[in-house]
């Protein structure tokens, strides 16, 4: 019988999507979580906490592949730190992890973090796989629907993105987790680069909201990496299929 894979954020946006491809390919999965959970379908579940050091050694106890995805607006760095150092002492042979594109590149805290992080699992001497990904359909969906909440939509000059879909993303990193360790692979993003502005107003039309939009100046670092498309990798990555549209003409009625 073939081992266990773990899975880290297991029962997130990503998560519940990898979980279940890797059990329909054969694979037995675990998952890492916070809260007390059945086994059920295949899946067993560990409870324990990466910030808080906690469970980690049960959890990678038998397993030869690590799908890392958890992560939160604080502290990847030292969540991946902790998992990495009992991903090796326990012999685990492969991990792959999740990080975002621009994460060497965007001087943001969040950014930061994934890439200390995507340092951790490169020198944590267990063979490993990367994939940088852009922002998932369903994050810019809950921003442009808070945005939509405000008599008036603000819409930041320059700044843009290449949203993907996390169907896309989950599948990727199932081939990648039953493939060889592969270092850094190439980037993936979704099929077309939207402005600020054109992600508001797709979601206006789809909703059938009516907000006028007023353009504002992102100020700092951030404001001019983003100008400068850091977010973005426009030549050399993996392309999606699924653009905003049809992601809002599935999630959003009128």
């Amino acid at each position: 019988m073939a081992s266990s894979i773990l899975v880290t954020g297991g029962t997130g946006t990503l998560g519940n999507l990898v979980v279940p491809m890797l059990r329909e390919a054969g694979r037995p999965v675990r998952v890492l979580s916070r809260s007390v959970r059945e086994v059920g379908n295949g899946v067993e579940y560990v409870q324990g906490d990466l910030l808080k050091d906690e469970g980690i050694e049960a959890a990678v106890a038998g397993v030869r592949t690590v799908v890392h995805l958890a992560g939160g607006p604080k502290g990847d760095d030292v969540a991946t730190a902790n998992l990495m150092r009992a991903v090796a002492a326990a012999g685990v042979e492969h991990v792959v992890y999740i990080s975002v594109i621009g994460a060497n590149r965007v001087p943001l805290g969040y950014f930061r973090a994934k890439s200390d992080a995507e340092r951790v699992v490169a020198e944590s001497g267990v063979p490993w796989t990367t994939l940088r990904a852009a922002q998932f359909h369903d994050l810019v969906l809950n921003v442009t629907q808070k945005m939509a909440r405000m008599p008036v939509v603000p819409v930041p000059g320059g700044l843009r993105f290449q949203p993907v879909d996390a169907r896309e993303v989950a599948a990727r990193l199932v081939e990648l987790a039953l493939g060889e360790p592969a270092g850094l692979v190439p980037d993936l993003a979704g099929p077309r680069v939207y402005g600020m502005g054109e992600l508001s107003r797709g979601y206006l039309r789809a909703s059938g909201k009516r907000r006028p939009l007023l353009p504002v100046r992102m100020p700092g670092k951030a404001g001019k990496a983003y100008r400068a498309g850091d977010n973005l990798t426009l030549e050399g990555a993996t392309v999606g299929t699924r653009t905003w549209e049809a992601f809002l003409a599935e999630r959003v009625s009128a």
